[in-house]
């Protein structure tokens, strides 16, 4: 099975790893893993005076903050993930990643209500909105 894990570094994204180390049926040799962490975009005005290497190194170091604990606990697994770093909204680059042959996406939530998903919004709640892909949420 494809899984897509969509990250963040949060505690959120710690509990879901735990979740996933607890159940077998979840992790193991037999699925194939991509980690996704969407770095957000500078603002416009701010990316128009640096230099296109000063904003790439800055998604790349952004992105591998994320990643490098994550690479140890596979590691630890005795497993291997694909790590995707992108830039954009975190729900529509989950959503379109997806979409290209995945066949489940797993992913942290915070669990807000639902005063407050409509008031904030939510990652996960977008990204069943956008999804056809089954999607696993982690609280």
């Amino acid at each position: 099975m494809k899984i897509l894990l969509a990250v963040d570094g949060s505690p959120y994204t710690k509990r879901m790893l735990a979740y996933l180390a607890a159940h077998d049926e979840w992790l193991g040799p037999h699925h194939q893993y991509t980690l996704v962490h969407a770095v957000p975009l500078v603002p416009p005005r701010a990316a128009a005076v640096l230099d296109k290497a000063t904003l790439k190194s800055y998604y790349d170091d952004s992105a591998e903050k994320v990643f490098k604990p994550l690479r140890s606990f596979f590691a630890r697994q005795g497993l291997s993930a694909t790590c995707l770093g992108k830039t954009g909204p975190a729900a529509d680059t989950i959503a379109a990643i997806a979409a290209k042959g995945y066949d489940l996406i797993v992913m942290g939530s915070h669990g807000h209500g639902a005063l407050a998903r409509l008031v904030l919004g939510s990652v996960a709640s977008q990204v069943l909105a956008q999804t056809k892909v089954p999607v696993l949420l982690v609280r």
